[in-house]
């Protein structure tokens, strides 16, 4: 009688299983598209962003074009945020903090001036 009442109730869970793993994809789609213009205001930021790349502060443009889910780790603000923001035009957020990706998109607009 154990074994059938825990089948039992592994049916259910592992269908709940699935279905949660269905959406995932479907929600990375709506989060990577769009653009969103981080402003690179905060001295803090601005100051890792150059000592990262090595580079004055002076060089560094005043915002950037970054994917969603670059600007959401950056700016503190939820991809899905974002990307809703996004459609349509262009969001902006200003960024709270740096990482590699958003030092790779600086470096990227430096180079095209």
């Amino acid at each position: 009688m154990k074994a059938l009442s825990k089948s039992v109730l592994a049916l259910p869970f592992a269908a709940a299983l699935l279905s949660v793993g269905m959406q995932a994809p479907a929600q990375a789609a709506l989060i990577s598209g769009g653009l969103v213009n981080v402003q690179l205001v905060n001295v803090n930021v601005l100051n890792n962003i150059a000592n990262g790349l090595h580079i004055s502060i002076s060089n560094i443009p005043i915002s950037v074009a970054v994917p969603v889910n670059v600007a959401a780790n950056v700016c503190g603000i939820q991809a899905a945020v974002l990307s809703a923001a996004a459609q349509g035009s262009r969001a902006s957020c200003t960024a709270r903090n740096t990482g590699t990706a958003l030092n790779n998109y600086v470096l990227r607009a430096i180079s095209t001036l």
